[in-house]
């Protein structure tokens, strides 16, 4: 006798749900997975939500301000009067028919050459303390550090270092040096020491940025040039300085810019006397001592388009290129 074993079935033609294959489920899945998240139009509007606030402060304190003072350029308001009179470009005429008022451009070459000097250091500095030296964290907070300090604490610091008998004097007799110099009597002396000034407090910002460039480049490279018998001279001729030109051109950049509108240090240290007078200072003489703000706002337009020139000049003559560190 033979037994005949029979499959359960749930009909003629149908198959089994529990046997279904689950690849489509699977597929329908992944699909809703690999679906991009944020399509609506809330995910849209988020970003520009973020740069409300930012771009609400930067148009209050930037563009507008920028806006109002090249409106008070083109009339004779004195700051203070209600009344404001259309001059047309009578303020510019008067500026540009003025020599004095462009003599004290002048002051800025001091500036200008302190300045190339301050680079020149900070790069020295970021390039040898950027290898393995004893104590160079030490002396990356001292090259940084004079930067830190508020820009009229240094200016009263530096009126007493200066002064007639005072502390470079004092140093100086050490030496049998003459003293009782008067270093802030002179023009040349005077604005000499005041770009002296600078150089001390801005040499930080640039051996900051040139550090981090120089601490940028991958170390490999560092170790072919080593073993292809490069010296420290050849490592930053052909290595360093290519690889961080970028860097250094934003530096001449704020080197110009920076030399042309100078304020702070000669304000507090001289007032502008002694031939120390740089033109945002005679800018801010002509507004709140002269009450000639529709002048002051022109000379102010004057050196934003200056510095704007030199900008685009200079990144003319000298692009940026890409650097290619392989």
């Amino acid at each position: 006798m033979t037994h005949t074993t029979h499959t359960p079935t749930t009909g003629v033609g149908k198959e089994n749900p529990a046997a279904r294959p689950a690849g489509g489920r699977a597929r329908r899945a992944a699909k809703r997975r690999s679906r991009p998240p944020g399509r609506g139009p809330l995910s849209r509007v988020t970003p520009w939500l973020f740069l409300l606030a930012p771009l609400a402060l930067l148009i209050t304190f930037t563009y507008v301000p920028v806006a109002n003072m090249v409106y008070y350029s083109f009339t004779d308001w004195d700051g203070v009067s209600p009344e404001i009179h259309l001059v047309g470009a009578g303020n510019y005429s008067e500026l540009f028919t003025r020599p004095e008022l462009f003599r004290v451009f002048f002051v800025s070459f001091y500036y200008l050459a302190a300045s190339a000097v301050q680079i020149v250091i900070a790069l020295y500095f970021a390039t040898v303390l950027s290898f393995n030296l004893r104590l160079r964290n030490l002396f990356k907070g001292i090259l940084f550090f004079p930067y830190l300090i508020n820009g009229v604490a240094i200016g009263f610091v530096f009126l007493y270092f200066f002064q007639d008998g005072g502390t470079l004097d004092s140093v100086l007799s050490w030496f049998g040096a003459g003293s009782d110099h008067a270093w802030l009597g002179d023009p040349t002396s005077a604005n000499v020491s005041l770009a002296g000034v600078s150089v001390w407090r801005f040499t930080g910002l640039n051996f900051v940025l040139f550090l981090g460039a120089i601490q940028s480049i991958p170390g490999e490279l560092y170790e072919a040039a080593q073993l292809d018998g490069a010296t420290r001279w050849h490592q930053f001729r052909y290595l360093i300085a290519p690889s961080i030109r970028p860097v250094i051109s934003l530096s001449v950049i704020l080197a110009v810019s920076g030399s042309l509108s100078v304020f702070e240090i000669p304000y507090i240290m001289t007032g502008g006397a002694t031939g120390t007078t740089t033109f945002v200072i005679q800018t801010v003489k002509l507004a709140f001592q002269f009450n000639k703000t529709g002048l002051a706002s022109a000379a102010a337009v004057v050196l934003l388009l200056i510095i704007l020139l030199v900008t685009w000049i200079q990144r003319r003559l000298v692009p940026d290129g890409k650097v290619d560190l392989v």
